[in-house]
């Protein structure tokens, strides 16, 4: 790591705290005069670093941008062999990733970014990703299994963020199936799954798992077309809250919340094949029990028109993933992912 990036994260493990600059030298084996350098390039960057007289340095609380080194310090030992990369714009983080991939990238490679110019969500739709305000990553993953389980990881990526979510930020979420999470009846999460696989075997030979959150995006920050739908989890910025100040109450960090999800989804990608997340994504539906209306272009893949919309009641989830459903001629089938959207009927 470079002398700014061991300066970085020794803020980032001590934020709203003031170090000395002669304990960040000795411990960080460096002179005075290379953690005043790195401090000042970290500040042309945009990190609130206050320098107090006679003190030392402080990383305000209130500090949000993205980084590894302030990602790494709240990952859990047990993923810890993970590889996180942080940008600060990229156009989509699922394409980065298969580029990642394809050139070698290990499993559990991490890909994280401040923007998405061209962000993109299921079925060719966008998504939007404006800088500061969202949490836009993707993983590089691959599992020991064919194609035809592929759902799997969308479902259990689904309750890993949910499990994360909760975990960092209190919100409670829901699943709109297959893999929309919504909070306080607006959609704050995507996650979109990319699979390639050998054309011989049928094995997938890697995934990108693509999670979009909206944090801190206000309500009307959001395109037009969006504002009836999408929400965030915190409404805009936390005022206050310097240094030595513990007036302000502030949102956890982002980078606190992507360690989390880094954690949730490595951890449960390793107990896939047990299944034992059906049961939670199946409590966490907002559709189970509910008439909805299932939407595709074309056919899928039974020989009904999904094109115009179809009215269906949501039995079950299987324990693949897939949406169990009764139609109203009385029959029943499953959905599978990447075919169908679904929409409540009101």
């Amino acid at each position: 790591m470079s002398t700014k990036g061991n300066v970085l994260k020794a803020l980032e493990e001590n934020k709203g705290v003031t170090i000395s600059g002669e304990e960040l030298a000795g411990r960080l084996n460096l002179s005075r005069a290379a953690v005043w350098k790195a401090i000042s390039e970290l500040r042309k960057e945009g990190y609130p670093i206050d320098a107090l007289t006679n003190k030392g340095y402080c990383l305000a609380p209130d500090s949000d941008l993205l980084s590894a080194e302030g990602i790494y310090p709240h990952i859990s030992p047990s993923v810890s062999s993970c590889s996180v990369h942080v940008f600060k714009t990229v156009e989509s983080t699922n394409l980065t990733a298969k580029k990642m991939a394809l050139e070698g990238a290990p499993a559990g490679t991490v890909v994280v970014t401040e923007e998405q110019t061209k962000g993109r969500g299921r079925m060719g739709r966008s998504f939007y990703s404006p800088p500061s305000r969202g949490i836009y990553m993707s993983f590089i993953l691959k599992p020991r299994f064919d194609a035809s389980k592929g759902v799997l990881i969308t479902t259990a990526a689904s309750v890993a963020v949910c499990r994360a979510i909760e975990k960092v930020t209190g919100v409670s979420c829901s699943i709109k199936w297959v893999n929309d999470l919504y909070a306080g009846g607006k959609k704050v999460c995507g996650i979109l799954t990319e699979a390639v696989t050998d054309f011989e075997t049928g094995q997938i030979e890697h995934i990108v798992l693509g999670i979009g959150i909206n944090y801190s995006t206000t309500a009307e920050e959001f395109p037009e077309a969006l504002s009836e739908v999408a929400g965030s989890l915190f409404h805009g910025e936390a005022k206050g809250s310097h240094c030595n100040d513990e007036d302000g109450l502030l949102p956890p960090s982002r980078n606190r919340l992507i360690a989390e999800v880094i954690n949730q989804v490595l951890t449960m990608n390793e107990e896939l094949e047990s299944k034992n997340f059906i049961g939670e994504y199946r409590s966490r539906s907002m559709v189970l029990g509910k008439e909805i209306r299932i939407l595709a272009s074309g056919k899928a893949h039974e020989e009904r028109d999904f094109s115009k919309g179809i009215p269906a009641y949501a039995l079950d989830v299987d324990d693949n993933g897939g949406l169990v459903v009764r139609y109203e001629d009385g029959t029943s089938g499953t959905l599978n992912t990447g075919e169908v959207s679904i929409r409540p009927v009101k």
